[in-house]
């Protein structure tokens, strides 16, 4: 959707929870000395401004990140990731989940990331230039399928779009059974709203007949405002990494402190 910016929304509730995941992810597949691919559907700018203008209109990184940083020890990958941005980026920097994973991938592990946004694709080519990362301004799920399988066959992808479109509901669940054919070694990680109008039930319904022995992770939260849709954020993973349910359980005792509640 290329009117969709994530500038507006960027280390907000919805953010702690998928790049918290997604970093200990990252971190659990580097044990390895084997190299592994990192593939990014829809990857947005890659660095944002907590200070900028369009941060600050919203509140909503005041209300995520400011408020939840104290949740992760400082051996988190996630908080390892933060700390590593800032320190080269200046202190109101943070890292979408491109940076992140460059921050947290070696050098021989290949980064592929794609976004149509020219605006945005143009921010994400400065922000993470590397040897090991190339950056397309491509459909995703279309860069997807042609990279799959990758090489290295190892890894992961993030499959998160803005969901604006709706047809992304019924687009989703074929796209993810076309890439895990391919690449059933493959991590997928999709991550969702939870919509007060339920938008979302029937795709995962979809996904979980598809996929039975797929990791389903779920925190909620209030609004970030009047008349906001999203009441809490998803994770639905394909060949989950062992222990990542673990690994979320105390990520959703914080949500629930917060007076959330996590699955």
């Amino acid at each position: 959707m290329l009117s969709y910016q994530h500038a507006y929304h960027a280390g907000n509730l919805a953010d702690v929870h998928k790049h918290a995941a997604l970093a200990w992810m990252l971190d659990y597949l580097t044990r390895k000395p084997k190299p592994l691919s990192y593939i990014e559907t829809h990857a947005g700018r890659g660095l944002y401004d907590l200070a900028g203008a369009e941060a600050v209109k919203t509140g909503e990184a005041a209300q995520g990140i400011a408020r939840a940083e104290g949740w992760f020890g400082a051996d988190h990958p996630y908080a390892r990731a933060l700390k590593k941005v800032r320190a080269e980026r200046g202190p109101t920097a943070y890292p979408g989940s491109p940076l992140i994973a460059q921050n947290l991938l070696r050098a021989d592990d290949r980064l592929h990331l794609a976004e149509l946004h020219p605006q945005e694709h143009e921010a994400l080519s400065r922000a993470v230039r590397a040897p090991n990362t190339r950056v397309y301004r491509q459909d995703g799920y279309e860069m997807a399928q042609s990279l799959c399988p990758p090489d290295p066959r190892r890894g992961l992808m993030l499959i998160d779009p803005s969901w604006e479109v709706k047809a992304d509901y019924v687009s989703v669940p074929r796209t993810m059974q076309a890439l895990a054919r391919k690449w059933n070694v493959g991590i997928l990680a999709l991550w969702y709203p939870l919509l007060r109008d339920g938008a979302h039930a029937p795709m995962l319904r979809q996904l979980e007949a598809e996929f039975p022995e797929a990791l389903r992770h779920e925190v909620r939260f209030p609004p970030a405002r009047d008349g906001h849709r999203m009441i809490g954020s998803g994770l639905f993973v394909v060949n989950p990494p062992w222990g990542l349910d673990a690994a979320l359980k105390p990520l959703s005792d914080q949500f629930a402190r917060t007076g959330s509640t996590g699955r």
